[in-house]
């Protein structure tokens, strides 16, 4: 099982990206992935390229709708080039609102265009490194021109790893129909993995052809630990509220619903409605806290992750960006403890 971290990617710690990975690299993460919440998840990775050169690095994710698939398949080839093969294109749907609402971008079932977005992804990269026409004619995207002048050309390491991420049944199964890999929400349990996730990429992955160990599943985790009582009780209140925002979403309600607390999520999204945002955490009892995070003192946490996700995931970030620094020591044991 890998330890991979969060990268930062707020402006004042963009200048920072470079040293940030640097750091992770030595201290032994696997990975290092950019989100795409208030910044864009491409820039501080190029960054982090120039200064690094094991740690793999990706999007984690990029929205994938509000960009053609020749933006973004532009995007991924120039820092595939420049990471020297070392990026992995992790890509999102986002919900109908913020697409429609935040986005301005018409909403489309959400499994069909993206499995159409990753057919046109492949065909105008095959295009670029093997210098054929371009002719992809899909449900949703058509791309049929690529001149020589627009061409950018082949390069190293072509094969550009795609993960998704998703929450329900059907984006699992398009992981295992036609992906490198599937980053599991954070909002999630061990119950959920296995009821719902693996199930559904062995799934797609059947009627596919493939093999579902093909498939690398990633997951960001909600971890509890640290030095002292008051650190851990500060973590997790955060935790708590972190959950509870989550939990509010209607489209994410399919992992309550494995333990019952459909009630729950109805009541939170009712409290989010209103803006009572500062009542939402109380709602998170402590099994519900227990099912969603990991508590541990700081000499058991990789042990506690490895208990809690083998079997299930192979890769686990945890869900606040990297500091390089004072918690080195704690991710180099919690690496070690990983691959035990």
């Amino acid at each position: 099982m890998k330890l991979d971290a969060a990268l930062a990617v707020e402006p004042q710690q963009m200048a920072q990206a470079g040293m940030i990975a640097r750091a992770a690299e030595a201290v032994g993460f696997a990975g290092l992935w950019a989100a795409e919440t208030r910044h864009n998840s491409f820039l501080p990775l190029l960054l982090a390229a120039e200064h690094s050169s094991r740690i793999e690095l990706g999007t984690a994710v990029a929205i994938a709708y509000p960009r053609s698939p020749m933006v973004m398949a532009q995007l991924a080839w120039d820092l595939q080039a420049f990471a020297q093969g070392r990026f992995i294109l992790g890509l999102g749907t986002q919900v109908k609102a913020h697409i429609e609402r935040r986005y301005s971008v018409p909403w489309q079932p959400p499994v069909a265009r993206l499995r159409d977005y990753i057919g046109a992804l492949r065909a105008i990269w095959g295009a670029w490194q093997a210098g054929q026409r371009l002719e992809y004619r899909g449900q949703f995207y058509q791309h049929t021109l690529m001149t020589p002048f627009f061409n950018p050309g082949p390069i190293a390491h072509p094969d550009i790893p795609i993960y998704i991420a998703g929450v329900n049944a059907g984006l699992a199964r398009l992981a295992g129909e036609t992906c490198a890999g599937f980053h599991v929400h954070p909002f999630h349990s061990a119950t959920y993995l296995r009821q719902i996730v693996q199930p559904q990429i062995a799934h797609g992955a059947m009627q596919a052809g493939r093999d579902p160990a093909d498939v690398t599943v990633a997951t960001s985790v909600f971890v509890i630990s640290g030095p002292d009582v008051r650190t851990m009780d500060s973590m997790r209140q955060f935790v708590r509220e972190q959950i509870a925002f989550y939990a509010s979403t209607p489209s994410y309600r399919i992992v309550l619903a494995q333990h019952g607390w459909e009630a729950t999520g109805e009541r939170l999204s009712k409290l989010a409605a209103d803006r009572r945002w500062n009542e939402m955490a109380a709602l998170v009892d402590d099994d519900m806290l227990a099912q969603f995070a990991v508590e541990a003192p700081p000499e058991q946490l990789g042990t506690a992750l490895r208990a809690r996700y083998a079997g299930l995931v192979d890769r686990i970030c945890p869900y606040l960006p990297y500091a390089p620094g004072p918690t080195d020591d704690l991710w180099r044991m919690v690496a070690a403890q990983l691959q035990a």
